[in-house]
């Protein structure tokens, strides 16, 4: 089971990345989206997110507010520490469940925005592939696809690992500052080294 794990900081493009790889018929896990399917409505940790923090972070629908909650743990340490606790064992061993049921791809891609910014993951990952792109475009392209303010947007970025940080740590880079057409042709080079090293490994 060779894993590569692809991540970057907000903005960067690995939605996108993601997309291509799935599109060449490369499984992809993405812990977003484990994450947003055991809080969705009537998802399996909703009853207990709604002990821990109250029903006023439940939707009328029955899924957790993503928005609300994000708020409320951005601005305090103490309660993301209580709902990361909750919710990341679970994400952990969906994400490992996952892939371990992809037995037939010669390589698969473990999607984590936040790879760099906790210890868990290392231990089930054989490369790591950054996508990155220039902090100025990391700034516009989510203040577009999120409608939030260029301050809310730094204060994200700075909880997170430096850019410089990431990319001295990544096995493979990949930018992301020429839109779609060149990140497919980038994604797609890289696919074809994969299919063959990761198989040989």
């Amino acid at each position: 089971m060779y894993v590569v794990a692809l991540t970057g900081g907000i903005g960067s493009g690995k939605t996108e990345v993601s997309q291509i790889f799935e599109s060449l018929l490369v499984p992809v896990v993405d812990i977003d989206m484990i994450s947003r399917n055991l809080t969705a409505a009537n998802g399996p940790m909703i009853e207990k997110i709604a002990e821990l923090f109250g029903m006023d972070f439940i939707m009328s629908d029955g899924a957790m507010d993503r928005a609300k909650m994000r708020n409320h743990i951005f601005a305090n340490k103490l309660e993301r520490k209580k709902l990361e606790d909750l919710l990341h064992p679970v994400i952990y061993r969906t994400a490992c469940h996952e892939l371990a049921n992809n037995k037939a791809a010669s390589y698969q891609i473990l999607a984590i925005p936040l790879f760099f910014e906790t210890n868990q993951y290392k231990n089930i990952v054989n490369r790591i592939l950054l996508v990155d792109c220039e902090e100025a475009t990391q700034i516009t392209r989510t203040m577009l696809r999120n409608h939030l303010t260029e301050e809310t947007v730094r204060a994200i970025m700075a909880t997170q690992v430096s850019r410089s940080y990431r990319r001295a740590l990544a096995d493979d880079i990949i930018e992301n500052n020429e839109g779609l057409t060149d990140l497919k042709i980038k994604v797609t080079q890289l696919h074809k080294v994969y299919s063959v090293t990761c198989r040989q490994s």
